[in-house]
């Protein structure tokens, strides 16, 4: 079985992290050979193309796969994954992202490739969008949808929308988990020295948010918030994980609210360096308008804390009310206050959510497990 992967970039992100995952796993089993092309990966965004070091050979970075829409580089990376796919001639090509999704798909076709396979990691159209690109997109999809003999969602949530949307048939798609290495996160612990390092006091509640700093994830809602989130709870601290373009507009935006004092940045982090951040919080919430399956939920969850969400494509098949944590519909700050607020006040309701979490994603995500049955599913189609 050869397979050969495709993604835009391998900027550090929760689509990248699964995509890294399936390859190097797969690499591994026997009868299987893979490999995967990206695009260059540049930007404050961050790189996990060294994951690869001890890998070279499974990695082919063609310089003309860009994620800006670009008529003449989008050509030329039509060609050259073209030409990849004729002279390797894979059985599988399996796209990730946007643009690698588009681009790849075609190139597979042209190239005769048997089996084509996209994973839906997100939305690549919705109302996040102004109606003249949703129509773009859509329209894109559904073209790209053509060349496609299979679809993985990594949420239910992300097949309803696709089939709304008239792309593929019901039984084109196969929903499977973005598996993540879950020990690390299991054994996460309250780290009273890391805590204090990072500026926190021993009786601070520390409300997690992971997410990179740009826009429709949320970070304007959390600023919005969290003067009535501090005034019912003076305790609460803000730990915010990860890094990107509107970080400087938000510390204005905090300074300008007088909360400043209540946020930490942590700065851009290595995908192994997230569990012991989460280890110190007592909640996490997740604000984002658009999102396949919120990595960052079931990886919270991994560590026991209960998690508050918007209910946005697939985050309600994980952030499960009363369960897991507390599901709110997008905008309702008040909805927001009063979740931080109950979980801040009830200490044993944090551990019963967190708990019930940690056994859902112990079941679930478990990185081999998806590595498997993306493996099984090649092997289903490849026998039709």
């Amino acid at each position: 079985m050869r397979v050969t992967h495709v993604i835009t970039r391998l900027i550090v992100g929760g689509a990248q992290e699964n995509t890294i995952s399936t390859v190097l796993g797969l690499s591994e089993l026997p009868g299987v050979t893979v490999d995967l092309i990206s695009g260059p990966t540049t930007g404050a965004e961050g790189s996990l193309e060294s994951q690869f070091n001890a890998r070279s050979d499974l990695l082919k970075v063609i310089p003309n796969l860009v994620r800006p829409v670009s008529p003449l580089q989008d050509l030329r990376g039509l060609r050259a994954l073209t030409s990849i796919f004729r002279e390797t001639k894979p059985e599988i090509v399996h796209t990730h992202s946007g643009k690698a999704g588009i681009l790849g798909r075609v190139a597979a076709r042209q190239a005769n490739v048997p089996l084509i396979i996209h994973t839906i990691h997100g939305p690549s159209f919705g109302p996040f969008q102004g109606p003249i690109s949703n129509l773009i997109y859509t329209n894109a999809e559904r073209w790209a949808g053509k060349a496609t003999t299979h679809f993985v969602s990594v949420a239910d949530a992300m097949t309803r929308q696709y089939l709304r949307s008239g792309i593929g048939r019901q039984d084109q798609y196969t929903t499977i988990w973005s598996g993540f290495e879950l020990k690390s996160f299991l054994d996460a612990k309250n780290d009273l020295q890391f805590r204090a390092e990072l500026g926190f006091e021993p009786g601070h509640l520390i409300v997690g948010k992971i997410g990179r700093l740009v826009n429709l994830k949320g970070h304007e809602d959390l600023f919005e918030a969290a003067p009535g989130i501090i005034a019912s709870n003076p305790q609460v601290r803000f730990l915010l994980v990860g890094d990107g373009p509107a970080r400087a507009e938000f510390e204005v935006k905090l300074k300008a609210l007088g909360i400043s004092r209540y946020f930490v940045f942590t700065g851009l982090l290595r995908p192994n360096q997230v569990s012991r951040y989460i280890g110190i919080m007592d909640m996490l919430v997740h604000l984002s308008r658009r999102e396949g399956l919120p990595r960052a939920l079931p990886q919270a969850l991994a560590a026991a804390k209960p998690v508050i969400a918007y209910d946005c494509d697939g985050a309600a098949e994980i952030c499960i009310p009363e369960k897991t944590g507390f599901l709110i519909q997008p905008g309702d700050l008040t909805g927001l206050v009063k979740a931080v607020a109950l979980l801040a006040e009830n200490p044993e309701l944090r551990f019963k959510l967190g708990q019930y979490g940690q056994g859902l994603v112990t079941r679930r995500f478990d990185v081999k497990r998806m590595v498997l049955d993306i493996h099984a599913l090649y092997e289903k189609l490849l026998a039709r």
